[in-house]
């Protein structure tokens, strides 16, 4: 009686305690996949179990579903943006930039990823619904994610893994290639994946397309002989294209053997396209754009002035859109309709043109190396629509159009202490401007050691109050943004140079919208010193501290 006592003990014993492991473990495995900020823990569909599925699931059927839209890469939505203004609806910040472009869902839900491990899902308001940020360190995402109709939410990452999301953000599987994927996936009608490798760290073995079951087996690969951060295009007939920087396109049976391969004269960085007649559109940095026939042989190639890493965008008329240091129309016949010019020091680098159903092209730019990038709307017939400025650094991602005509874009921007990016939403709305870029007076020359005053001002075209921004040029600034003031009202600041040299002053100004304006400039030469105690320096850095105490030591 005793011994079936103490064994019905222990197996209560154990029985409780394997169903409080049991509730740990469930309890802190979704932690493991991702984390979701923004949700309620009352939401049925923020907590909703989604069962591993081995069907194919194809593209899914929603307003921008992958990079460039299909998986043609046409480029080309199927809803108007007559109405879109280019008025800003919205914007989110990330901690990275934004160089791969969103996507939407089929319930209006916007994904995409920023520089630094973290993948967003936001509402269509702005808001943020979850992100997932269970990268291996140190991982970027350029890539532009993919949608299956299952809602599978398909992402690359430099971390060599290929990421499969539930919809509530929640891992379903990764893949690792053994290779950085820097490019976008594309989707088959029977579910598998598509995406190219550039080779990191193994150049000889890993530069490679892959192919992907959907439920995250590898189905096959094929070794190029250089890095791809081409994205795959798929014809209607199976056939995976895809450029490599070893100069070729290649053209690939679904089950992973070579159809055949075309060799331009320089690397193929950028997505090809296909026409509704199967003609093959693609960019080399030998500086021509190319069409081919399906069988592989040159149809005709136009001239442009660097060559393209953008994909050949395929308006409603067929008119293929692509961009260098122009953007460029050309017709289906291979003659030139018209360019774009972009603006001084503009050009397009990897922003791929979208195109909406009534012909209007909307595509990112990037000013200089380093020094800005505007997104721009242009009229079918080449004239300038809207552009609006939205980065200081450059504008690489990739736009696309919602179901009702809204575009949205991220950007990259960077100040003294970190690097960051917004997501935009452009639609139909009240315009608001930036204000002015604020003029800067003070003397050029002076004492190092020595305080002086410069005052900025400018003024806001809707009279919005203004907040100023200054680099001293010194590795110092302003702490944060400086303001409201009125529009109009000037501000102004005194500033001390320690060492002799010359520095270049950098102000602009934004409203209560964060609309920023351009830089404006002023050098400045400081040729003397003076020897500054460490008090009067804390006093420099920390402007708004006992104002009357430091005036009287400046004296």
């Amino acid at each position: 009686m005793y011994y079936m006592y103490w064994e019905s003990y222990l197996f209560k014993k154990s029985l409780a305690v394997g169903i409080i492991l049991l509730f740990i473990v469930s309890s802190i495995t979704p932690m493991a996949f991702g984390y979701i900020e923004g949700s309620s823990c009352s939401s049925n569909e923020e907590n909703k179990i989604y069962e591993k599925s081995n069907s194919s699931a194809g593209p899914m059927d929603s307003p921008w579903p992958m990079k460039c839209h299909d998986n043609r890469h046409t480029g080309c939505s199927q809803y108007s943006t007559a109405d879109n203004n280019g008025a800003e609806l919205w914007k989110f910040k990330t901690t990275s930039w934004i160089e791969g472009g969103p996507v939407v869902d089929s319930d209006g839900t916007i994904y995409f990823g920023d520089h630094w491990k973290n993948f967003f899902a936001l509402n269509s308001d702005g808001s943020l619904k979850w992100r997932f940020d269970d990268f291996n360190y140190g991982s970027s995402i350029s890539s532009t994610p993919a949608l299956a109709s299952d809602g599978t939410i398909y992402v690359g990452s430099w971390d060599h893994c290929l990421y499969a999301l539930y919809p509530n953000g929640m891992l379903k599987w990764k893949v690792d290639v053994d290779a950085t994927i820097a490019g976008s996936p594309a989707i088959a009608e029977d579910g598998t994946i598509y995406f190219g490798t550039m080779g990191f760290p193994d150049e000889d073995d890993g530069c490679r397309i892959h192919a992907v079951n959907p439920d995250g087996t590898e189905k096959w690969d094929y070794q190029t002989d250089y890095k791809i951060t081409s994205d795959p295009a798929i014809g209607t007939d199976g056939t995976i294209y895809i450029g490599s920087m070893d100069t070729y396109l290649y053209a690939m049976y679904p089950n992973g053997t070579l159809r055949w391969r075309f060799k331009t004269g320089h690397y193929i960085k950028g997505p090809p396209s296909i026409a509704t007649d199967g003609t093959i559109y693609v960019g080399s940095y030998d500086d021509y754009l190319y069409a081919l026939h399906p069988d592989g042989t040159l149809k005709w190639k136009y001239k442009l002035k660097y060559g393209t890493e953008t994909n050949p965008s395929i308006g409603p008329d067929g008119t293929i859109y692509v961009g260098d240091d122009k953007l460029y129309a050309i017709n289906p016949d291979g003659t030139l309709k018209w360019t774009f010019n972009l603006g001084s020091n503009q050009d397009i680098f990897q922003s791929s043109p979208a195109v909406s159903a009534d012909g209007i092209i909307y595509v990112g730019t990037n000013i200089g190396e380093t020094s800005g990038g505007d997104i721009i709307a242009v009229n079918p017939d080449g004239t300038e629509r809207w552009r609006h400025r939205i980065a200081d650094d450059w504008v690489d991602s990739s736009p696309c159009i919602d179901e009702n005509g809204i575009v949205y874009i991220g950007s990259s921007l960077a100040n003294e202490t970190n690097v960051y990016g917004y997501l935009y939403a452009f639609g139909p709305g009240e315009l608001n401007n930036p204000p002015n870029t604020p003029t800067i007076t003070g003397p050029t020359s002076g004492k190092a050691g020595e305080y002086h005053r410069y005052t900025f001002q400018t003024t806001d075209p809707e009279g919005h109050e203004i907040y100023y921004y200054v680099d001293w040029g010194d590795d110092t600034s302003t702490p944060s943004w400086v303001g409201p003031y009125n529009s109009g009202e000037s501000l102004s600041l005194d500033h001390l140079y320690t060492f002799e040299g010359t520095y270049i002053i950098k102000a602009k100004a934004k409203d209560r919208y964060d609309m920023e304006s351009d830089w404006s400039m002023l050098e400045v030469n400081m040729p003397k010193n003076k020897i500054i105690n460490p008090f009067e320096r804390f006093l420099e850095n920390h402007p708004y501290v006992f104002p009357i105490l430091r005036k009287i030591l400046t004296r």
